[in-house]
């Protein structure tokens, strides 16, 4: 298929790519967003945030995607959804970023897929996700002041969230379906050591219970079979995160993790191939830090494809 010409194409359409879509633009360089399905990702599935700068009283996800999404457009921004990418291949200096129906050329590329957290696929989970179910802490976690939640995991993340999600809950009650923690043993020790903390193990979450709110947990001891109904305001689930970078596989751009390798200008091993976000590794999961990443994504680009320039390479 032919390849439409593009200066950047920005693969993703959370915060992320955005926040780069606007970068870009106003570096008036030619850019299309290209998105599997609706804008914003996990973003979009918050119903409030609450560290976000300039919102002092907070802001829904869909309404800062809507906002970021008009001022991505207000500067030529091109949105293409329904666009899985499937394939990148490199033809010289340029880069083919393809989908089923489409293919778009480019010297840079912006890799802004995002991570999809590993779910428990449970009744309920999906029905009350942003609705006392979680998979941030750093997040979510200063709306259940007070509150009894329960922490699914027994990694380094399980563990560090937990102790962060103790800083504002009443109590904490952590659901690990084996008796030995995967984690290091000082987070292990400081949750041991935490009052907050209570301790559910051998144990494995079965159904998420609630109408409009999560209310309560139905957890089964794995050894025994016995099942028990734990009340609580919220859930949060650490149980991994995937990134979506499987059409990447084969270009010795990824981590063991999946998540891919970038310098300090957001380059991954491949020259013009940028990532940001949760695909990045490194990356701190947050929409601050991946609008950080963006910027400086956007801006390398930007010199890239002009020294590409310079020296007639393009």
């Amino acid at each position: 298929m032919e390849a439409e010409q593009f200066d950047v194409v920005i693969v993703g359409g959370g915060p992320a790519a955005l926040a780069a879509a606007i970068y870009t633009c106003r570096g008036e360089l030619k850019t299309v967003i290209l998105e599997r399905s609706g804008l914003g990702g996990q973003v979009a599935l918050t119903d409030a945030i609450d560290n976000y700068p300039g919102f002092p009283e907070g802001v829904s996800g869909p309404e800062l995607v809507e906002r970021m999404t008009a001022q991505a457009k207000r500067f030529g921004a091109e949105i293409r959804t329904g666009e899985e990418v499937t394939r990148l291949a490199l033809d010289g200096n340029f880069r083919i970023v393809e989908t089923a129906a489409h293919a778009y050329r480019a010297p840079a590329v912006i890799l802004a897929m995002g991570a999809d957290p590993k779910m428990l696929g449970v009744p309920g989970e999906r029905e009350l996700r942003g609705r006392g179910v979680s998979y941030c802490g750093t997040c979510d976690a200063p709306f259940f002041r007070e509150k009894r939640v329960v922490v699914v995991g027994g990694g380094d993340t399980a563990l560090k969230e937990g102790l962060f999600i103790a800083r504002f809950a009443r109590e904490v009650v952590l659901v690990h379906r084996r008796l030995e923690f995967r984690a290091e043993k000082i987070y292990q020790t400081q949750a041991e050591n935490n009052p907050k903390f209570t301790f559910v193990l051998d144990s494995v979450v079965e159904r998420i219970v609630g109408s409009e709110k999560v209310e309560a947990v139905q957890v089964r001891n794995v050894q025994t079979g016995a099942t028990r109904t734990i009340a609580c305001d919220g859930i949060f689930i650490f149980i991994g995160h995937a990134p979506n970078t499987a059409f990447l596989e084969g270009l010795g751009c990824l981590e063991p993790n999946k998540e891919i390798k970038t310098d300090e200008h957001m380059m991954s091993c491949i020259p013009g191939v940028f990532a940001i976000g949760d695909v990045r590794a490194g990356s701190m999961r947050q929409i601050a830090t991946a609008v950080g990443e963006a910027a400086t994504a956007a801006i390398s680009a930007e010199h890239y494809i002009s020294a590409m320039r310079a020296s007639g390479k393009l």
